[in-house]
């Protein structure tokens, strides 16, 4: 019995909160029974510095979408790239395709407007200039029916309710352009799903208040959805843009995609079908996204809830077999990180993985746990996915101009009576700290987000310097970073040897290219030595020929 007190005691002095935070906490007049703290040397060997409701779920946020960000990591890859790919039943003769065109969407989440003058310079390269049947759009990769928007708020048609879609194009989302001087409305990309309806009045008054931005209005009572703009604005005003998620992004990317089209001349006589890319039918190209690096960069960064929902199916489909759901891709994520011993004990309840859910559950240990694990098995690269004191992302501003401006890599998440956040602290001696403070509380908005600030703040101060296994562990990375060969800018990938008409269009620019075969013929441009060359090259190439061009080492 006295072996269990003392064991019982030496348990409390070793996760007790350091007094300093038992002061702000006491400051914030935040009861501690609705905060979660665990804070501990970064890595999985590193010791536990405070302890606080370590293991009682709380409602995530969006700090859930590191474990989605993270098992896609170890599943794919960095370097892994969606594809959106394009097919033809028919033959193409004499420049004409007698058929369809099929474009099969793998729920890249990035495809949108800028993609589509390199989709249609592949078009050309097949030597298409016009086609005599439908534009097919295969949406099948994702069972996920057809709602436009989560309804998670009251506020339906805002961006960041968007539900995901195997073939998704500019993020579900329609731009309305209004130029108050020139008294003109328009539709920043052609789509004939919604209709806008004008009623502002422009007057001469200075652009503020209730003269800086229209009254927006959304009737869907009838087939197609009525944007309705009222309200008096101000010539003054410079242009706006309202951003609202109405229309199907299938229905977007057609109506967009023959616009592009027949601006280069390339006749469609046909209009959209929704179906299956049929048997036998012949691959004519593949279009790739961005790396993963960026893709879930800008999901942890900006904190893109439709990204991080298109990562979840995408993860479904890769472990359990397409069509990808939701219940698929919670159980991919959980098996992926258990399989890689990243995952803790507890509560767990994913939903939807990027945290807009009163439905999902983790606890702050086994949060750091995942953290951890990224942080041993990728370092510096992995930290720097997250957003950036002061920096960038959405701690850009909350920390700018303190002392931790670029000393602490952390993801938010924040919902009505929660303010959450999570990541990585260094001090200013480089000590490393694994962070998660969770506040699930009516005064979380503001104290809570003061209370995490401060413990940060505290943090940095510190004086403790980091061991001298993890300076060398650093040091090895950054070498092993270092080794590389010879570098090129990978243009695409085809199934179809490219033709001259392709290759000329580069060589044209100055750039010398090749085409490798391996499974797949590969466009390449280079060789480089130097990365910072390749970099210069690789500008141009997205800038002149294909957005989605990336780096690759041989």
């Amino acid at each position: 019995m006295r072996i269990l007190f003392i064991s019982f005691l030496t348990s409390l002095w070793l996760f007790a909160l350091p007094s300093e935070i038992n002061h702000l906490i006491a400051k914030s007049g935040i009861s501690k029974r609705d905060i979660s703290i665990y804070i501990k040397e970064a890595g999985t060997k590193g010791k536990v510095i405070a302890s606080l409701n370590a293991n009682k779920a709380r409602t995530p946020a969006s700090v859930i979408k590191v474990l989605t960000i993270y098992a896609s990591v170890l599943k794919l890859g960095f370097e892994y790239r969606w594809q959106t790919a394009f097919y033809t039943t028919g033959r193409v003769k004499n420049g004409v395709l007698y058929g369809d065109l099929i474009i099969k969407g793998f729920g890249d989440p990035t495809l949108n407007e800028r993609d589509l003058d390199e989709i249609v310079s592949q078009v050309q390269a097949k030597g298409i200039r016009k086609i005599t049947g439908n534009i097919v759009v295969d949406r099948s990769y994702f069972k996920v029916g057809n709602t436009n928007s989560s309804g998670f708020d009251k506020h339906p048609y805002s961006p960041y309710n968007a539900m995901p879609d195997a073939m998704m194009f500019n993020e579900r989302v329609s731009s309305i352009c209004i130029v108050p001087k020139e008294h003109e409305v328009y539709k920043q990309n052609r789509d004939n799903g919604y209709i806008i309806v004008n009623h502002l009045e422009h007057v001469n008054k200075p652009c503020k208040g209730r003269y800086s931005w229209p009254r927006v209005k959304i009737e869907k009572s009838e087939v197609v959805p009525r944007v309705i703009l009222d309200g008096k604005i101000s010539t003054r005003c410079k242009k706006r843009t309202i951003c609202k998620v109405l229309t199907k992004p299938y229905s977007s990317f057609y109506y967009a995609f023959k616009e592009r089209l027949e601006d280069e001349g390339i006749l469609v006589q046909g209009s959209m079908k929704l179906y299956r890319v049929p048997k036998g039918a012949k691959r004519l190209f593949v279009h790739y996204s961005e790396s993963l690096e960026k893709i879930i960069s800008k999901t942890a960064k900006k904190s893109n809830n439709l990204y991080a929902r298109h990562l979840l199916l995408l993860l479904g489909a890769k472990v359990y077999g397409a069509p990808a759901t939701l219940q698929k891709g919670r159980g991919a994520v959980r098996k992926i990180l258990s399989s890689k011993g990243a995952l803790g004990r507890g509560v767990l309840r994913i939903d939807n993985g990027c945290g807009l859910s009163r439905k999902a559950r983790l606890n702050a240990r086994l949060l750091a746990k995942v953290l951890d694990h990224a942080y041993n098995r990728y370092g510096q690269r992995w930290m720097n996915i997250l957003s950036i004191a002061g920096i960038d992302g959405t701690i850009k501003r909350r920390f700018r101009g303190t002392v931790v401006r670029n000393r602490a890599w952390m993801k938010t998440g924040t919902l009505r009576r929660v303010k959450n956040i999570a990541g990585y602290v260094k001090n200013r001696a480089g000590k490393r700290y694994t962070v998660v403070i969770l506040v699930n509380s009516t005064k979380a908005k503001y104290r809570g987000a003061k209370l995490q600030n401060e413990i940060i703040k505290w943090l940095v101060k510190g004086k403790t310097k980091p061991s001298p296994k993890a300076k060398q562990k650093r040091k090895i990375s950054l070498k092993t970073q270092k080794a590389s060969k010879y570098y090129y800018v990978q243009l695409g990938s085809f199934r179809v040897k490219p033709g001259k008409t392709y290759t000329n269009k580069i060589r044209r620019l100055g750039l010398p290219c090749k085409i490798v075969k391996h499974k797949v013929y590969k466009v390449l441009i280079g060789p480089y030595r130097k990365e910072t060359t390749v970099r210069k090259v690789l500008k141009k190439v997205k800038a002149k020929l294909n957005r989605s061009a990336f780096v690759s080492k041989i």
